[in-house]
C-alpha cells in the first residue's frame, strides 16, 4: 500500500475511503482489508485453513486408494463401490446445504471448528467398520463434515482477504493443503498392500485433522463481515485491527448492510430478480464441472485395474496423476484474480476438456497416462478453485455461505447421482466412453461462464453484491 496516499484504499469499495496514512495510525473508514497488505496474522489464519484443507483431502480421497483393497478382501463389486461414493456425495450435499445455511446464522467459525470434528471422528469409525453398512453411513458422515468446512473455508477466505487478491489466496490455500492428496496416494501404495486389512490404518490418519480443531479453538477469528452482518460493528473493527494492525471505523458500511433473521429471505434470495442469472451460470458450472472432476479422481485406480494394469501400478499411476491438483492450485493462483474471474474459469475448463479427449482414447502406456492425467487434474483443479471465488464473491454476506453451500451442494448432488451411471457408462461405451461424456460436460461448462457470467475479480465484495 502507498504511504501517504490520497486515493481510494479500493478502487471498487461501495463506499468512498478517507484520504489517510495507515503508517501514522489514523482511523479508516469503511473498509475491511480492501488495499491492505496480507499480514503475518492472516498467514495464521491461513496456516489454519491449510491444515483443515490437508486433512479434508485426506479423507476426500483415501477411498478411491481404499476401494481396489476392498474388492480384494471384501469380495464387493463395481456396484458396491459406486453406491458407497454414491453415499459419500449425498452426505456431502447434505453438508453443503446445512453447512452454509447454518454458518449464515451462528457464524463462520463455529461451523468450520464443529465440521472438523465431525469429518475427523467419522474417518476413524471407518476404519472400525467391520460391515459394508456401518462403513458407508460413516463415510457419508465424512461428506457431511468435509462439505460443512469446504463451504464455510469458502467465503470465509474471501471475506477475510484483500479484493485485490481473494482469487490468490484461495487457490494458495488450496494448493497447500492438497498436497495431501499425492501424499495420500504414497501413504496408500505403502500402507494398502501390507495386509489384507492394513487399508484401515489410511482412515485412522484422517482422525488426525482434530489438531486444527484445537489450535482453531484459540486462534480462528470471526468473519469481520458477519459480525457487522449481526450488528457487531465494534467486535469486526477489533478483529480487522488484530488481523492487519489498521484502526478501521465500519459505522457508515454497517448502515449499508442489509441484514436479515428470516430464514425465508436467506434461502430463496439466491431466486430474486437481482440474482437469478448469477445462479443459473454457476449452478451449470458446479455441476459441469463436479461431476468431471470426482468421477475421474473417484474412479481413476478402478478404471485402471479394469484397463489392465494390476493394484499396484494402478495405486502408483494415481498417486502420481493426484500430484497435478496442488500444483494446478497454485499455478491458477498467479491467474485466478486476471479477467475478472470469469475468463480463467472458462478457459482451463476448455482446456481440460481437450486433454479428457486425448485421455479417452490413450494406449496402455503408464506414462502416458500418468502424464496426461497429471495435466487433467491440474486443470481440474485449478478451474474449481477459481469457480469457489467466483461464487462467494457474487451474493451479499446475509446470503453468501447459503448461496456457496447450495451451489456446492448441487455440484456434489449431480456427482452422486453421476456415480451409479459410471458403471453403467462403462460396460456400454468402455474407457473412451467415460471420458468422452466428461468433456462434453466441461465444454458446456466453459460457455456457460464465458458468454453469460459477470465479471467479479478484483472489486469488493460489497460492490459486487
Amino acid at each position: 500500500m502507498q504511504k501517504n496516499s490520497s486515493a481510494s484504499l479500493s478502487a471498487g469499495n461501495f463506499l468512498s475511503s478517507s484520504s489517510v496514512d495507515v503508517n501514522a495510525g489514523v482511523i479508516i473508514k469503511n473498509n475491511y482489508f480492501d488495499g491492505l497488505p496480507v499480514s503475518r496474522n492472516h498467514m495464521r489464519l491461513f496456516a489454519l485453513i491449510i491444515l483443515a484443507y490437508f486433512f479434508e483431502q485426506l479423507d476426500n480421497n483415501n477411498f478411491a486408494f481404499v476401494a481396489p483393497a476392498l474388492i480384494r478382501s471384501w469380495g464387493i463389486t463395481m456396484e458396491d463401490i459406486a453406491h458407497i461414493t454414491s453415499l459419500y456425495f449425498v452426505g456431502m450435499t447434505l453438508g453443503g446445504l446445512l453447512g452454509g445455511v447454518i454458518s449464515d446464522f451462528i457464524g463462520r467459525r463455529k461451523t468450520f471448528l464443529a465440521s472438523i470434528v465431525v469429518f475427523s471422528v467419522a474417518s476413524i469409525v471407518n476404519g472400525l467398520a467391520n460391515d459394508l453398512t456401518t462403513f458407508a453411513i460413516s463415510r457419508a458422515i465424512t461428506g457431511f463434515g468435509i462439505f460443512c468446512m469446504m463451504v464455510v473455508s469458502i467465503a470465509y477466505i474471501s471475506e477475510m482477504t484483500p479484493a485485490e487478491s481473494r482469487g490468490k489466496w484461495q487457490n494458495m490455500t488450496a494448493g497447500i493443503g492438497f498436497l495431501a492428496m499425492p501424499l495420500i496416494g504414497v501413504i496408500a501404495r505403502i500402507i494398502v498392500p501390507i495386509s489384507q486389512d492394513s487399508w484401515r490404518w489410511i482412515f485412522y490418519l484422517g482422525g488426525l485433522g482434530l489438531i486444527g480443531f484445537f489450535l482453531g479453538l484459540k486462534y480462528l477469528k470471526e468473519s469481520p463481515r458477519w459480525l457487522v452482518a449481526k450488528g457487531r460493528v465494534a467486535e469486526a473493527e477489533q478483529v480487522v485491527f488484530e488481523l492487519s494492525g489498521r484502526q478501521v471505523d465500519l459505522s457508515e458500511a454497517a448502515k449499508k448492510v442489509q441484514p436479515s433473521e428470516n430464514m425465508k429471505e436467506v434461502l430463496v434470495g439466491m431466486f430474486s430478480g437481482s440474482y437469478i442469472k448469477r445462479t443459473a451460470v454457476l449452478l451449470v458450472s458446479f455441476i459441469c464441472l463436479n461431476v468431471p472432476g470426482f468421477v475421474f479422481m473417484a474412479w481413476t485406480p478402478t478404471l485402471l485395474q479394469q484397463k489392465g494394469f494390476s493394484l499396484e501400478q494402478s495405486l502408483f499411476a494415481s498417486s502420481l496423476i493426484i500430484l497435478g491438483a496442488p500444483i494446478g492450485c497454485f499455478l491458477s493462483s498467479f491467474v485466478s484474480d486476471k479477467g475478472g474471474r470469469k475468463i480463467p474459469i472458462g478457459v482451463m475448463a476448455l482446456c481440460w476438456a481437450g486433454l479428457a479427449l486425448v485421455y479417452a482414447n490413450l494406449g496402455n502406456t503408464l506414462w502416458l497416462i500418468i502424464a496426461v492425467g497429471m495435466l487433467m487434474n491440474a486443470f481440474n483443479l485449478g478451474a474449481s478453485f477459481t469457480l469457489f471465488s467466483y461464487v462467494a464473491e457474487s451474493y451479499p454476506t446475509k446470503m453468501r455461505n447459503t448461496a456457496t453451500g447450495f451451489h456446492n451442494a448441487m455440484g456434489r448432488l449431480s456427482v452422486a447421482g453421476s456415480q451409479l451411471m459410471v458403471p453403467v457408462i462403462y460396460a456400454k461405451f468402455g474407457f473412451a466412453g467415460i471420458f468422452t461424456t466428461i468433456a462434453m460436460l466441461l465444454t458446456v461448462a466453459s460457455f456457460a461462464v464465458l458468454v453469460f457470467g459477470d465479471r467479479t475479480g478484483g472489486k469488493s465484495l460489497e460492490e459486487v453484491a
